[in-house]
């Protein structure tokens, strides 16, 4: 959520009971008074307090429901119940001044209770939101808690006697609702600081006041007082002034009764035989095909769904036209809902991207839902692996944990051990999710379950007791890689002490990496078996993180090169990889290789994963060591017979990946471009690494539209030459390739939607807005090729990012 966003709960909607929790007491208990009675038999001595807390809802000044205790507590200081309170009135029944009034109550001798104090808060505050988290209350000594509008037991510390712990408590309160960032190192200086403030404000002030610690419910976003059927956040009354004065109408976003009693009765008189000899004009035609141009993003008007239903029965042979006749259905209304499923099975069967769209959070019927499950069924292996992340994130919106969906795909994972690979580390990333755990669990166990009854004929050799085993043992590798980097991390000294160490290591304590004793499956490339890692050819980056860099001897007498992080989060740069990928293939699709370099990204858990390793040199180190493109490749691909000295395949291989870089990069609005994570490979590909901002956020003031830097254009050339002419002509029909499939790219996108991906999870909508914005969808192929040429122009042309690059530079060079 942006700085500048605020997102809120009205409370009219929150059909739960008010609940919250009594923690304990702080402050010590004034002396015992001896029992009134002369007959009692317990003295001041031998009296041990028992405490009980008696809660009970004041709305409008006036008692609520019942009075809630909580459990005698008689071990003390502090008193600690520690109890859930679960009072019978409902968030939705509270009203702007509903208080809870708190008394604590001694029941440790005689017949009569004798009140240690009261204390009344008001639920919501001075800016109508529902109070959440813990809240410190001052007990009224011998006072019974007063919940009249003009309370006389107060619980907020006037503010004149407030010191600096009631001002770190209150920001303590913030950090728990998550206010404020958490950084551990930070927090645990701060939390120490903390209680030695606190030692010295108690010996200061003494203990002459009780305080009763109270914590109440937090939601997801806040909580704004709203009643039923009214509005109660209009704002002042409007002044005669020129100042512009934001009126909220709660009618905003609400269904038209009138449209839909309307809408229902022309629907009713359409159900008879007369729907299916219906044609439409040719304005209508023309108004359904503009319909059917629509992004799946769009939300279609009432006329637009009326028209659509209507000519329901003529739009059956187009395949196009059942998502968005899907989205016309009154989905309450059993007549309606049963008719638009019988339409469904008799529609000409959609494509694999259009089934997409119907496993999103839209569609909520299990009958579509399925229907789109049998249409992916149709897909090949290589194809459902370009989807297998979004379809993953599509279990969130399942109606149950055994899903059609769940089943289809450990079903598919069976037969192909790459996709149960992945399938298996995209759910056990998921297992840290607080909210959907259990439905991804209930997928992974099921994958574990039927993988361990294949027998060797049906998984192709191997048993599958022994094929799950493989699996576990990739978990087991990233475990012993994670252990080594927190040993070298604690080596003192340069990168390399530390690399001297990450090799002490695999040649000492932990040789057993250094010789498998059976061969392991890759995690980036499950077909490929690893034998053990080569100590000589490990080395750890120059980075904060230390990323370790490990050569793997395979079973075919090769090896293979990946990158391990531990303290960085990868499933951002794994959608925007499996992004790359997917273009690339979707432009060779079109007979257009734009030589890309979709590298493989696996995370593993939140805050670590691999990489594949391609040798390669960054921008900036290349300018610095050769001073330009052009040099670096000429000592690979020297011709002297060509104009820049470069073999004419080395020089149309760059040119291309410059090219297809530059559309997607601008696509999924890439941020945070600089020469240090643009790469260049020996035979001319040039890619991209570190997607830490996408859909249009950089940290960079005025970033280019597309990451274009001179260096690049003049390794062409310059702006005039033949070659930059080619560039731009390979960027305007890798575009317009990739716009004709906008639809498959934004389905993805929502299904996203429910992920905790950080650039998605802000703001999934607008997030997919600003992608599909990048389309532009409403221009015709001529126009979207003028349109980005001038991008293009416009980012060569742009000065201030390259100063900005200047100041990155240096700040690398002194890292």
């Amino acid at each position: 959520m942006s700085g500048n966003e605020f997102r809120f709960f009205l409370s009219c909607d929150i059909n739960l009971p008010a609940t919250f929790k009594i923690e304990r007491l702080e402050g010590k208990l004034s002396p015992l008074q001896p029992p009134d009675s002369a007959d009692g038999d317990c003295t001041v001595e031998e009296r041990k307090p028992e405490l009980y807390v008696e809660c009970l809802l004041y709305i409008d000044g006036a008692p609520f429901g019942l009075p809630m205790r909580t459990r005698l507590e008689s071990v003390g200081p502090s008193y600690c119940w520690n109890e859930l309170i679960t009072l019978s009135t409902k968030y939705r029944d509270l009203t702007a001044n509903s208080r809870l009034a708190l008394t604590v109550y001694d029941v440790s001798c005689g017949k009569n209770e004798e009140v240690v104090g009261g204390a009344t808060i008001h639920l919501f505050n001075m800016k109508k939101q529902l109070k959440s988290g813990k809240h410190k209350l001052r007990l009224w000594a011998g006072k019974e808690a007063d919940g009249s509008i003009n309370t006389t037991t107060p619980g907020k510390v006037p503010k004149d006697e407030r010191g600096e712990l009631e001002r770190l408590e209150k920001l303590v309160n913030k950090y728990e609702r998550g206010q404020i960032q958490r950084v551990d190192w930070l927090d645990r200086l701060a939390f120490k600081a903390m209680e030695k403030i606190k030692e010295r404000e108690s010996i200061k002030n003494g203990s002459s006041h009780l305080y009763i610690i109270v914590d109440f419910c937090s939601f997801e976003h806040r909580v704004v007082f709203q009643e039923s059927g009214a509005n109660f956040l209009i704002p002042s009354p409007i002044a005669s002034t020129n100042e512009l004065v934001t009126v909220w109408d709660p009618e905003v976003g609400k269904i038209n009764p009138s449209e839909h009693k309307q809408l229902k009765l022309a629907r009713s008189l359409n159900r008879g035989i007369i729907d299916k000899d219906l044609k439409p004009s040719i304005t209508e035609r023309k108004s359904i095909q503009r319909i059917l141009r629509y992004p799946p993003t769009r939300t279609l008007t009432g006329e637009e769904k009326q028209l659509l239903w209507k000519f329901r029965f003529s739009l059956m042979s187009e395949k196009r036209a059942l998502t968005k006749f899907l989205r016309c259905v009154e989905w309450s209304d059993v007549q309606e809902a049963k008719q638009a499923l019988e339409l469904m099975g008799k529609w000409q069967t959609i494509d694999v991207s259009d089934a997409l769209e119907l496993l999103s959070p839209v569609f909520e019927s299990e009958e579509v839902r399925a229907y789109a499950v049998s249409v992916l069924e149709r897909a090949d292996d290589e194809e459902l692996q370009c989807y297998l992340l979004q379809l993953v994130q599509a279990l969130r919106f399942e109606r149950s944990d055994k899903s059609r969906l769940s089943h289809f795909l450990v079903q598919r994972s069976l037969c192909n051990i790459e996709l149960a690979s992945f399938l298996r580390w995209y759910v056990a990333v998921e297992l840290q999710d607080p909210v959907y755990a259990i439905r991804f669990y209930s997928t992974y166990e099921m994958l574990q379950e039927s993988m361990l009854q294949l027998g060797p004929a049906t998984s192709g050799g191997e048993d599958g007791v022994e094929l799950w085993q493989s699996l576990v043992r990739q978990t087991e590798l990233t475990a012993q890689l994670c252990s080594i980097m927190r040993d070298v991390r604690n080596v003192r000294g340069g990168t390399q002490k530390k690399i001297e160490k990450l090799r002490h290591l695999l040649t000492g304590l932990l040789s057993e990496l250094t010789y498998f004793g059976e061969p392991r499956r890759s995690p980036l490339a499950p077909k490929v078996l690893i034998t053990g890692i080569i100590p000589s050819e490990s080395s750890i980056f120059k980075s904060a993180l230390h990323p370790l860099r490990l050569s793997f001897r395979t079973a075919s007498g090769g090896s293979c090169k990946v990158i391990f992080k531990k303290g960085d989060d990868l499933r951002q740069d794994q959608l925007v990889v499996q992004m790359v990928s997917l273009m690339d293939r979707l432009l060779k699709l079109e007979n257009l290789d734009l030589h890309l370099t979709p590298y493989i990204v696996l995370a593993t858990g939140h805050d670590e994963g691999m990489l594949e390793f391609i040798p390669s040199k960054s921008l900036a180190q290349i300018l610095s060591e050769h001073r330009s493109i052009t040099s670096y490749l000429q000592k690979f691909h020297q011709d002297d017979n060509e104009p820049f000295g470069i073999t004419a395949t080395c020089l149309d291989t760059f040119i291309k990946s410059c090219a297809g870089y530059s559309v997607i990069t601008y696509i999924l609005g890439i941020g945070d471009r600089h020469l240090d994570n643009l790469l260049l490979q020996d035979d001319g590909r040039l890619f991209h690494v570190d997607f830490g901002f996408i859909l249009g956020r950089d940290p960079k003031p005025f970033p280019p539209p597309m990451k274009l830097c001179k260096e690049m254009v003049e390794a062409m050339g310059g702006a005039e030459s033949q070659y930059y002419t080619r560039f731009k002509s390979y960027c305007c029909e890798a575009y317009n390739i990739l716009r004709k499939s906008s639809n498959l790219i934004l389905n993805l996108f929502h299904l996203m939607a429910g992920s905790n991906i950080p650039d998605i999870a802000s703001d999934p909508e607008k997030g997919i807005l600003k992608l599909q914005e990048k389309f532009r969808l409403d221009l015709d192929d001529e126009e979207s090729i003028q349109f980005f040429q001038d991008l293009i122009n416009e980012s060569v042309s742009a000065l201030f990012p390259q100063m900005v690059e200047t100041i990155h530079r240096w700040a690398q060079y002194w890292r």
